[in-house]
């Protein structure tokens, strides 16, 4: 009697990736950034203004973005700087720049609020609490819809490889972004940044021995 081969059970799941677009989002262009903060400014959100030039500057993981407390960037009650935040996923603490239309956007979301010292800077639909990534993620799909980009193409990460990928890519310099990205291997920001040895090769050449 010859076996007869057992035809594997079809799951009636459909992947979790099923219709999704996966691998790592793009960073988004310096014309994306300037029409989504223009948006911002003429329709007056000032809380998603701030956001926004928060998370570019930053360049913070969405979970530590929306966990930053008032303290974080404006502890004299005035946006500061510079700014260090302890990073939830590493526990190392990173250092980064606030521009000044970023300290200008922080300053008026915290005149409009009123919101004190020791409070969360974007605070959540919970009394007390902060926002949540889901939330932020889709504030983001808004801003990029407003614009007429489509939102699944591009992710809260697409903030945090912006302003990094541009340093990059002006100076080539991997150490120093590295260091503002807050990563411990230089090999995760050569991933992250999605260098390519062709990248890598036209550094090289720059550089007499």
């Amino acid at each position: 009697m010859t076996d007869v081969p057992t035809i594997p059970a079809v799951s009636k799941h459909a992947p979790w990736n099923k219709g999704k677009i996966i691998g790592a989002k793009p960073p988004l262009r310096p014309k994306h950034v300037w029409s989504i903060r223009t948006k911002l400014q003429v329709e007056g959100r000032t809380r998603d203004l701030a956001m926004f030039n928060v998370a570019i500057d930053s360049k913070l993981r969405g979970c530590d973005v929306v966990a930053l407390k008032v303290d974080d960037v404006a502890p004299g009650g005035y946006s500061a700087d510079r700014a260090t935040v302890r990073q939830r996923k590493t526990g190392r603490p990173v250092k980064f720049e606030l521009t000044e239309s970023t300290r200008q956007a922080i300053d008026d979301y915290l005149r409009i609020t009123g919101k004190k010292p020791g409070e969360y800077l974007f605070t959540g639909r919970r009394l007390g609490g902060h926002m949540t990534t889901r939330q932020y993620a889709r504030l983001l799909s808004h801003w990029l819809i407003d614009i007429g980009l489509d939102p699944h193409l591009f992710g809260t990460h697409s903030l945090r490889r912006t302003k990094a990928t541009l340093i990059y890519r002006r100076t080539g310099n991997l150490r120093a972004v590295q260091l503002l990205l807050g990563h411990t291997k230089i090999e995760s920001t050569v991933r992250y940044l999605g260098i390519e040895v062709d990248d890598a090769l036209a550094i090289a050449e720059q550089v007499d021995v």
